[in-house]
């Protein structure tokens, strides 16, 4: 039992949607079926996968049905958390009633909570990205309240882990480490988003795992920043494989 980690799906299985990644270069062609054959390779029914958000491109629940069916058909449970373009994203409660409804019952949602998942605790948020200039948010949303909100977010995630993280080891004696996965980078080039990394190092966070980013095939799998490890997750800089944590 093992646990992966795979960000940036980017789905678009119903024809209505009709958004396709394969304009974006060669390494997207047949993207979809690189990922249900490359994930089913690599992960068994027995694993979990973390989904650190842009799951799919649909613009309401009932939207992305078909690619909730499509990740629910692949092997292992799935964690999924929140990117910039799950337009469809909603409320915890609307959003795990409607997958009772259909019957998606390996999926779960990774947003404000935490996880045990084998001797590991997991959490995790969408973050922002730390250069403003490039980012336009919507109806002219106030930037620094985006930061703020995305940091009592991680707050709450990493206080359900915290809370985890003692009871088991009050019931096993062990102290299990926490993941922090991410959507957006907190770090990225020259660019630092203080606030999200300094709450990482308040809750003495060893690793951290992001996506959002592509077609950047050059940079490293893994670097070290303040002695926190960041590991990249975006799906077309994996080659649509699962990685392995």
């Amino acid at each position: 039992m093992s646990i992966f980690v795979l960000s940036d799906l980017h789905l678009s299985t119903d024809e209505k949607t009709n958004k396709s990644m394969e304009v974006f270069g060669s390494r997207w062609n047949d993207y979809m079926q690189k990922i249900s054959k490359n994930w089913n390779l690599v992960v068994s029914d027995n694993d979990t996968v973390i989904v650190p958000g842009d799951i799919s491109w649909a613009m309401s629940l009932e939207g992305a049905l078909a690619d909730f069916q499509y990740i629910d058909a692949l092997n292992g449970k799935k964690l999924l958390g929140k990117g910039n373009h799950d337009f469809w994203w909603t409320t915890t409660k609307k959003m795990t009633d409607f997958f009772g409804k259909h019957s998606l019952n390996s999926l779960s949602i990774l947003y404000n909570n935490a996880y045990i998942v084998e001797d590991r605790i997991v959490c995790g948020t969408r973050g922002w990205f730390p250069d403003e200039s490039k980012q336009t948010p919507v109806n002219n949303a106030d930037y620094a309240k985006i930061i703020n909100r995305e940091c009592i977010r991680l707050r709450m995630s990493l206080d359900a882990a915290v809370a985890l993280q003692n009871n088991y080891e009050k019931e096993n004696g062990e102290k299990l480490p926490i993941l922090v996965f991410l959507h957006f980078p907190p770090i990225w080039n020259d660019f630092v988003m203080r606030e999200i990394v300094d709450i990482l190092h308040e809750f003495e966070i060893k690793n951290c795992y992001y996506g959002h980013i592509h077609n950047s095939y050059a940079t490293p799998l893994s670097f070290e920043f303040e002695d926190i490890k960041f590991t990249i997750t975006s799906s077309d800089f994996l080659s649509f494989y699962p990685l392995k944590i």
